[in-house]
């Protein structure tokens, strides 16, 4: 732990971020091997399988299935925008173990230093995630960031959604979803948003809102592949 960490945090929150990181990362290595992944895609959507490295893009699905993205893309060298906060950092301890690297920043604190470090990101050919409705949402509501990023480096963003068959659901704002054993998980993949560099100003709203019924596209398609009920 570095000095500025030990001025950044409390004596309990520098325990939790040397013990929890750990305990999770062994806890789900253990259960998502029980974990079975299935594909579906919108018609001309090319999906990124599970193991494959992902390009120079941008990606973006909703914060409630933040643990089995983490799975699905821990081999893909992605690199994810997370929040400055405790539990940003917590969180980025976690991703770490699993091959993933992570740009701080929100929409709330460090937005700029974010969207650079994330553009520096897609410039050296690697992926660069969103939880688009994160860090504390509303839920099912993407940020303006994506679209920013997007126009500033020219890249596509990708929208999809990973919903398991059974799942705990936490009493969060996202209802964030923990994947039971042995369960099936639906990747579904909706089409990607493209937004040109000399988009005007009022135009991006409707790009924002574009690519938020994609995300959703696939949150729905997924749920109703599993049979599920739509919420």
């Amino acid at each position: 732990m570095t000095a500025e960490d030990k001025l950044r945090f409390t004596i309990a929150q520098r325990l939790v971020l040397a013990v929890v990181p750990r305990v999770v990362w062994a806890l789900l290595w253990i259960v998502s091997r029980t974990w079975r992944f299935e594909l579906i895609a919108e018609e001309g959507v090319a999906p990124i399988v599970f193991g494959q490295k992902s390009p120079a893009e941008i990606f973006c699905f909703w914060h409630q299935c933040v643990l089995p993205c983490t799975i699905y893309f821990c081999r893909s060298r992605a690199v994810i925008l997370i929040s400055q906060s405790f539990d940003g950092e917590l969180i980025t301890r976690i991703l770490k173990m699993f091959g993933f690297d992570a740009v701080r920043g929100s929409s709330s604190r460090g937005a700029r230093e974010g969207l650079l470090g994330l553009k520096q990101v897609i410039e050296t050919g690697r992926t660069a995630i969103f939880t688009a409705d994160g860090p504390l949402g509303p839920i099912y509501r993407t940020k303006m960031g994506p679209i920013k990023l997007a126009q500033m480096t020219g890249v596509p963003i990708g929208a999809f959604h990973l919903e398991p068959e059974r799942a705990w659901v936490l009493h969060s704002w996202d209802r964030f979803l923990i994947p039971k054993p042995f369960t099936r998980i639906c990747v579904s993949w909706a089409r990607a948003t493209c937004v040109p560099a000399d988009l005007a100003a009022e135009d991006f709203e409707p790009k924002r809102e574009e690519l938020n019924a994609a995300i959703e596209r696939a949150r729905l398609r997924a749920l109703d592949y599993l049979k599920k009920a739509r919420p």
